[in-house]
């Protein structure tokens, strides 16, 4: 059967199953269990969701996997405000990972991104993802939070050459990830019962999440 590829916009229509799909992509793999589906029910309907950069891609009209955007800001040390983009979740069926639909969601975005008339993505997660799209770590745009650290699992990517000019940069995201856990919980109730239990990938995401980008290496 010849692969039929399709992205397009995410429908009301799609909600349950891209839900579902990033209930699965995530289960187990940072925390036991998983908070992400969860986002993504409360994301659509917040100020910063960008619904223009909601996106699912399709094999042979079967959804499997999503990205969705917010708007952030950066701030400089005079007080300017830019507004920029964060994606997450970023969603593909355990079944059809490493298969490069993540990759071709990914980039389709950052081209709508671009006619939309945004320039920088500043993301979290694990480098390894992340770099072969051109993403860099923070430090080397010199952005970083409001605690004047660069954690490791922070990264830009400039969708235009030169957007970020090299000045220092505050890095604030939408107050939409500020989950609460219990809510969740109930959410999650909604779903068919998984086991939560611990698995490596919890562990490589702490030391990413708890450490931090120096001169000379990582704290």
């Amino acid at each position: 059967m010849d692969e039929r590829i399709t992205i397009r916009n995410e429908t009301e229509a799609d909600y349950k199953t891209v839900e579902e799909i990033t209930r699965k992509a995530f289960w187990n793999l940072y925390i036991p269990g998983c908070i992400e589906h969860y986002l993504v029910h409360i994301m659509r309907p917040h100020k910063d969701f960008i619904p223009e950069l909601d996106l699912v891609i399709e094999r042979n009209q079967k959804v499997v996997g999503n990205i969705m955007y917010t708007k952030a800001k950066l701030v400089d040390e005079s007080g300017y405000e830019k507004e920029i983009l964060t994606f997450g979740p970023v969603s593909i069926l355990p079944e059809y990972q490493r298969k490069g639909y993540g990759k071709e969601l990914m980039e389709y975005s950052f081209r709508i991104a671009i006619e939309l008339g945004y320039d920088t993505i500043v993301i979290f997660g694990d480098p390894n993802n992340y770099i072969s799209r051109g993403f860099k770590s923070c430090k080397k745009y010199n952005v970083c939070l409001e605690n004047g650290t660069f954690p490791t699992a922070m990264m830009v990517k400039e969708l235009k050459a030169g957007a970020l000019d090299g000045r220092k940069w505050v890095y604030r995201d939408s107050p939409v990830f500020d989950v609460d856990e219990q809510e969740a919980q109930l959410f999650d109730g909604q779903f068919e019962k998984l086991e939560k239990k611990y698995q490596t990938s919890q562990e490589g995401f702490y030391i990413y999440s708890h450490s931090n980008v120096q001169e000379h290496g990582m704290e």
